[in-house]
């Protein structure tokens, strides 16, 4: 039974399980993905993602508070200086678990647990986006564009709108130039046909 059985315990005590987790941690921190069972996975994602979005304020006192999990600086260093600069963007859900079948020895059931931005696989269109500087909304409207007429009370504002229209697409007014006509010169065939006949006459 589960009296006040709140998260799982692993089957291990309060010091073995929180050492199991920073060691995760660290690892997932480091390699961006690591391969374990879906049972650590998932207490792992409660653990190391309220740590990230600790790191969104870079303070002394949060680098301190992170410190005291992990109890090393040098995951602290790559958490606030690479790690939220990719994922800092995003309100939450920094890890993906993609489940890899059972395992052979005890059947457990084992997965992939990965940093979510780090995977070009699932979102190749991550990269572009950032490069080119475009931020993704999930919300948003059409903005009105200029060709657009608005229709309001006054008249006059329609036609303010039509002359400006108008006046940005003047039309292109296309100049042939003339076609220069050059007299041919007499072929052969034709002198010799004149030759010929001014002979003919004076025989």
């Amino acid at each position: 039974m589960r009296h006040g059985k709140k998260f799982n315990h692993l089957s291990r005590r309060k010091g073995h399980r929180n050492a199991l987790l920073t060691n995760q941690a660290k690892s997932l921190l480091q390699h961006k993905r690591i391969f374990t069972t879906v049972a650590k996975a998932k207490a792992l994602r409660k653990f190391v993602e309220p740590i990230i979005t600790k790191c969104k304020t870079d303070t002394t006192h949060s680098r301190r508070i992170v410190f005291s999990y992990f109890q090393d600086k040098e995951p602290v260093k790559l958490l606030f200086n690479e790690i939220i600069h990719t994922i800092g963007d995003r309100p939450g859900g920094y890890t993906r678990i993609i489940k890899t079948g059972n395992r052979l020895g005890d059947n457990a059931e084992t997965c992939m647990i990965e940093l979510v931005d780090y995977n070009t696989t699932y979102n190749p269109k991550k990269s572009s986006a950032t490069t080119q500087g475009k931020s993704k909304t999930r919300r948003g409207k059409n903005k009105p564009k200029a060709t657009d007429v608005q229709v309001s009370t006054d008249g006059n504002e329609e036609e303010r709108t039509k002359d400006a229209v108008e006046a940005q697409t003047e039309p292109i007014i296309v100049t042939e130039e003339p076609a220069i006509h050059t007299e041919a010169e007499p072929s052969l065939e034709t002198e010799t046909e004149t030759t010929h006949g001014v002979e003919s006459k004076l025989a």
